[in-house]
């Protein structure tokens, strides 16, 4: 079932594009036509990836995967955090910190450093500290929450990248396709979709537009920690039912059993004479 309509796609301005003059030609099959020197994307074939980008994500969220949404220019960013911490998936709306996926543990000893820290607050340790020290960390706190906060959940690599702007967001892009890790990504007509395995033709520039896509994005991945819930809660219906009809069964042989050993005297009494 389609995810998006042609309609909402046009009211929230999707199908602008960027100047015909700033226009990358690998964009062309995603291109309808040219309107007072701006292109107009196609959004029939928009749909279409919408709907495809959506599929993958609602598979991902459904085995219990992590999707990173990047996104760091102005009017993405609110929008991005706001969604993606609704569905409960890690994000990056500050800074793309260098080797953040080429180079994981050693962000992970950081979130960790991080988790260090609160630790420190909850037990006491954190007052007995000197004043200056104590100014410190805090400064290196609030640090490592703004460019790290939103993913300290995030245990291991992200089984894909939800970008916003790929020419903003290359070195992110880059480090995925070092690591075979799928990208899902908005590309407007100015950039290369050739890095991107899950093209989305769309306007990456406006907020509605932005809104729109991750609505749907969004959607589908709830839709996957629906299903995945629903298959927990069967799985653990069946594990509780296997007891309890091993049990009956156990209660049945033990009836069986006891009726034949009040049978079998029975038959072996000697008739009197």
């Amino acid at each position: 079932m389609p995810r998006s309509n042609f309609q909402e796609l046009l009211d929230a301005g999707v199908h602008f594009g960027h100047l015909a003059r700033k226009w990358n030609p690998k964009m062309a099959p995603y291109i309808f036509d040219q309107q007072k020197g701006i292109h107009i994307i196609d959004l029939h074939k928009s749909i279409v990836k919408i709907d495809e980008a959506a599929d993958v994500l609602k598979q991902l969220a459904r085995s219990g995967r992590k999707v990173l949404f990047v996104a760091t220019k102005k009017q993405a960013k609110d929008i991005v955090s706001e969604k993606a911490a609704a569905v409960n998936m890690p994000y990056v709306t500050e800074r793309w910190a260098g080797g953040m996926l080429t180079n994981f543990p050693t962000i992970r000893k950081a979130v960790k450093k991080m988790n260090t820290i609160d630790k420190m607050i909850e037990d006491g340790t954190f007052d007995t500290l000197a004043k200056r020290e104590r100014l410190q960390v805090t400064r290196q706190r609030a640090k490592l929450e703004k460019n790290l906060g939103s993913i300290k959940d995030l245990s291991r690599l992200p089984s894909a990248l939800f970008v916003v702007d790929v020419q903003k967001e290359m070195n992110a892009v880059k480090e995925a396709n070092r690591l075979n890790i799928p990208v899902i990504a908005m590309v407007d007509t100015c950039c290369d979709p050739t890095p991107i395995d899950y093209v989305i033709p769309a306007n990456d520039d406006a907020a509605k537009s932005i809104a729109y896509i991750m609505d749907v994005m969004c959607a589908a991945i709830n839709e996957g920690l629906s299903e995945r819930k629903l298959e927990k809660e069967k799985e653990a219906e069946t594990a509780e039912e296997k007891p309890v009809a091993g049990k009956k069964l156990r209660a049945r042989k033990g009836a069986k059993a006891e009726e034949s050993a009040a049978e079998a005297p029975a038959a072996e009494t000697p008739a009197e004479e």
